[in-house]
């Protein structure tokens, strides 16, 4: 769905941080380099430093030298690239500096402006109102937004209130970057193009869905922001409900951005709230300590942050979703930190068959089938099935499970693989939203973990320790194992 035209001038707050140098303007970089961005669109950067246009370009160039492979970089193309950026300090917490940028905009205020916030939450609201106040929030400008938005219910629905008095909602795009990666986009093509997997996809036939969203990393300099917010705001929130979210919806009528989260927030909606009793059943939190991950040695949580601390830095859940289709099917969730390795993958365990056919010629058990879809590092799916072992089958039939591999990256050997945020800021130049996340889908993911936090308060329940390098807490492997069931790991 295209709300209007292409914006002709792009507004990066937060240019000077962390995410900018390592994503955005080498993202920016690709797309002008692939002939993807207008001539006519100009890129106005914007930190709290004061800074002449040639100081900001050096920053730039040295990001894109430090983030892009050697192959991309092209001297012609980045001088190019640079020309169309230019620099205004605005201090967002000060509420100073809107009137510069509204003076840089000058008749381009007239044309489509498309502000992009790369900064704290925080601030999202405030810069808001100070771009309405400096007559930059037109009729024909967007607003995009990185998660989190807010860090409950009710702080989202502040921030959302906030910007949204600035600008219409169909005109605000609140990013995950996660729906930006190719292969989850690839579940929508893999559910719904292909008459092989959908039939199957119910409770019918599936007996339960795990995600794990797993990293090697600790806090790795984001003290100030992780302590206090810990792995169930930080990743479950927003990345693996929006996993769920696809990966459980029904069918859309089409692929507009309206059809397709509208189906989103109807699974959302169908999420169990979870009790005291649930969470004591269904819930693990867990908090690192000193270990090895990859063969080096690492610090506990409390040592990095110079503290003891609550926050759990490990989440395992047992979720239901309350409907026809996934009645009694449970999706269990678990995202850590120092995991032993950095992998995102949904398995679709699906139920045996009804009836073994070849138990009395050698075959006593049946593997269930079941689907693996990787994410990252690599991106592939795995669909593991049952075959006949090659032989004359005078000891009788053996069978055993064998792999169906798509590996993306050889079935597209040669297509560049994009970044997300490339495929994310073109299509909010360019206006389509459906890979954005709209405020009720974001208002019902609050609603389901704010039952969590509350059910967690009211117990106090606390965080069980688990050696960095490891998968977890103990309880995370008996949270699925008395169900019969094992994580992948």
């Amino acid at each position: 769905m295209l709300v209007s035209v292409k914006v002709e001038t792009l507004v990066l707050f937060g240019a000077t941080g962390d995410l900018a140098h390592r994503m955005l303007f080498p993202s920016l970089y690709n797309l002008h380099l692939d002939g993807l961005l207008a001539e006519a669109l100009t890129i106005i950067a914007s930190g709290r430093s004061q800074m002449d246009r040639a100081a900001f370009h050096a920053q730039v160039r040295a990001a894109l030298a430090e983030h892009l492979p050697e192959d991309r970089l092209d001297a012609d193309g980045t001088d190019a690239f640079l020309a169309r950026i230019d620099y205004c300090a605005v201090d967002a917490g000060k509420g100073t500096g809107y009137d510069d940028l509204a003076a840089m905009l000058g008749d381009r205020l007239t044309r489509p402006i498309g502000v992009y916030l790369s900064t704290p939450p925080s601030m999202f609201g405030p810069i808001a109102q100070g771009l309405a106040a400096a007559g930059i929030a037109c009729a024909e400008c967007r607003i995009a937004m990185e998660k989190p938005i807010g860090h409950d219910l009710a702080s989202s629905r502040d921030v959302n209130e906030q910007v949204g008095s600035a600008f219409a909602e169909e005109r605000i795009f609140r990013i995950d970057h996660y729906l930006g990666k190719e292969t989850v986009q690839n579940l929508l093509a893999l559910r719904f193009a292909n008459m092989l997997f959908e039939p199957l996809w119910n409770a019918q036939a599936i007996d339960h869905v795990q995600i794990t969203v797993a990293e090697t990393v600790g806090l790795e300099g984001r003290v100030s922001y992780y302590d206090g917010v810990g792995a169930l705001k930080d990743m479950v929130q927003n990345h693996m409900l929006q996993l769920l979210a696809i990966i459980a919806m029904e069918p859309p009528a089409s692929v507009s951005a309206t059809a397709v989260r509208d189906e989103k927030v109807k699974l959302l909606r169908s999420l169990r709230k979870m009790t005291e009793a649930d969470v004591r059943a269904h819930s693990v939190k867990g908090q690192y300590t000193a270990g090895a991950v990859k063969g080096e040695a690492v610090a506990g949580y409390a040592d990095e942050l110079g503290q003891p601390s609550n926050t759990e830095t490990f989440v395992a859940l047992k979720a239901y979703i309350d409907n026809w289709r996934w009645k009694g099917v449970p999706f269990y969730l678990r995202t850590g930190k120092r995991m032993p390795q950095r992998k995102s993958e949904v398995l679709i365990q699906f139920k045996p068959v009804p009836h073994n056919i070849f138990a009395r010629v050698g075959a006593p058990k049946l593997d269930a089938n079941v689907m693996v879809i990787n994410l990252q590092p690599e991106e592939n799916i795995r669909v593991k099935v049952m075959a006949k072992q090659p032989g004359l089958d005078r000891d009788g039939v053996k069978l055993r499970d064998v792999n169906l591999d798509v590996s993306l990256s050889h079935s597209f050997a040669g297509e560049r693989r994009r970044i997300a945020y490339e495929r994310l800021l073109l299509d909010f130049i360019e206006g389509d939203q459906t890979l954005f996340v709209r405020r009720d889908e974001v208002e019902a993911q609050w609603q389901w973990i704010d039952s969590i936090r509350d059910a967690w308060a009211a117990i106090d329940m606390v965080p069980q320790n688990y050696t960095a390098g490891s998968w977890g807490p103990s309880a995370s492997v008996a949270l699925i194992e008395r169900d019969g069931a094992s994580w992948d790991d």
